[in-house]
């Protein structure tokens, strides 16, 4: 039974959680022969960085109907409670913003050059001191455990088995430090400003303390969006999943059908925080130009180009249309990320050629893990490297470096 709430205060930035029971998974027939499970295999052991035998073998049938990003959507749909999937899967107002982070990548056209010695495909890089296998890394997403009983847990052993930068969220249901020792890779931690700046800055130090290499300061929600699909799904988050880095300490923003009250947030107060911390500060939510210069001179030492994975505001452009201009204001100086509507290793390629240095999943892994845990984490990543190596090699391209503008048809 869903139960309707009644008008409430609620927190900033606007989470909301399905009440109903799991849905057993429903088991569909192999899409593929055990040839092409031993062939993804293979390629995930042998890509540079990554570490097969950590991650057990998941039910063979539930993975190897797996063989692209779309698939594990198609399954995840099946496994999660159809509200928590209605959250998962939501954006703002008619979610054109949403449709648009995937559909513009589509509109870009590729370059391929042929006859190129590719020697041996390169697809790794050291960003912020953080070495990485794949120019992907996991972005930071509200209470795991909505989508499958380890949450967090099951997130940071998929990372751990594929070395991928796990950014946690300050909404997880997981510490910061029961996460950080369930991972061998490198951990970020995502932070929302708290209504009161010390109450931000013992965060970060948390944060800090438990091994988290990089802070990623959200700036773009200084209130939530209107999330009408939330709104008629009448989520509620269920009592045994809490917010341990955020219970009772962070003043709830209002916003009711007569009053929307933002939590204070302004470029004095970043600068502040940036200059606390003890690690690099990466600004995540930076889609003007003009706020892109503002963050290299509060002393950002990155950003993330990104629109809340739709769920702020309603049609502003498609991260990746974005990206261009904000490359083109940096001009290399700090290191530029994106998220938002990368599903295909062709993807990773085009956010690279317009200037990014790696790109963000966040719905993806969620779709893994509610299919197959820590396994089918793993499992997404390594189709992301498989399509991103094969993409390489068809456009000619031995190593990130290789790509550039070139590579796309204009």
């Amino acid at each position: 039974m869903v139960v309707k709430p009644a008008r409430q205060r609620f927190f900033i930035p606007h989470t909301a959680y399905s009440t109903m029971n799991t849905k057993p998974i429903h088991r569909r027939g192999f899409l593929q022969g055990a040839a092409c499970l031993a062939g993804l295999s293979l390629l995930g052991s042998q890509s540079r960085g990554f570490q097969s035998a950590a991650v057990p073998t998941a039910k063979p049938d539930v993975l190897l109907s797996i063989v692209s990003l779309s698939d594990a959507e198609k399954l995840a749909r099946t496994a999660i409670p159809e509200a928590s999937f209605e959250f998962l899967q939501g954006g703002v107002g008619d979610e054109f913003t949403l449709r648009w982070n995937q559909e513009k990548f589509q509109e870009i056209r590729l370059n391929p050059s042929v006859l190129t010695d590719l020697g041996n495909l390169d697809t790794s890089q050291n960003l912020l001191g953080c070495p990485m296998p794949c120019p992907v890394l996991f972005a930071p997403t509200a209470s795991s455990g909505l989508f499958h009983p380890e949450g967090e847990l099951a997130v940071a052993r998929g990372a751990s088995a594929t070395n991928t930068t796990y950014v946690l969220s300050t909404l997880s249901g997981t510490s910061v430090e029961e996460v950080a020792a369930a991972t061998r890779s490198p951990l970020w931690f995502q932070v929302y400003v708290q209504y009161d700046l010390a109450l931000t800055k013992d965060l970060i130090r948390r944060a800090e303390a438990a091994g988290a290499k990089i802070i990623c300061l959200t700036v773009d929600s200084p209130v939530p969006g209107v999330r009408n699909r939330e709104e008629r799904a009448r989520f509620q988050r269920p009592p045994h999943i809490g917010l341990p880095h955020v219970a009772k300490r962070r003043e709830p923003g209002m916003f009711t059908l007569d009053r929307v009250i933002p939590i204070r947030l302004v470029w004095s107060e970043v600068e502040e925080l940036i200059a606390y911390a003890k690690v690099p500060v990466v600004l995540k939510g930076i889609m003007n130009p003009d706020d892109a210069e503002k963050a290299i001179g509060v002393g950002a030492a990155g950003m993330i180009v990104s629109n809340h994975g739709g769920r702020n505001l309603d049609t502003v452009p498609a991260t990746i249309e974005v990206l261009p201009r904000i490359a083109e204001q940096v001009a290399g100086r700090v290191p530029v990320l994106m998220d938002g509507g990368v599903r295909r290793g062709t993807d990773i390629v085009k956010a690279l050629a317009y200037g990014a240095k790696a790109v963000l999943i966040g719905r993806p892994y969620i779709h893994g893990l509610a299919v197959g845990g820590a396994e089918g984490v793993a499992h997404i990543q390594r189709i992301l490297l498989r399509e991103l190596r094969m993409a390489m090699a068809l456009l000619g391209c031995k190593d990130l470096a290789a790509i550039n503008r070139s590579v796309i048809w204009s």
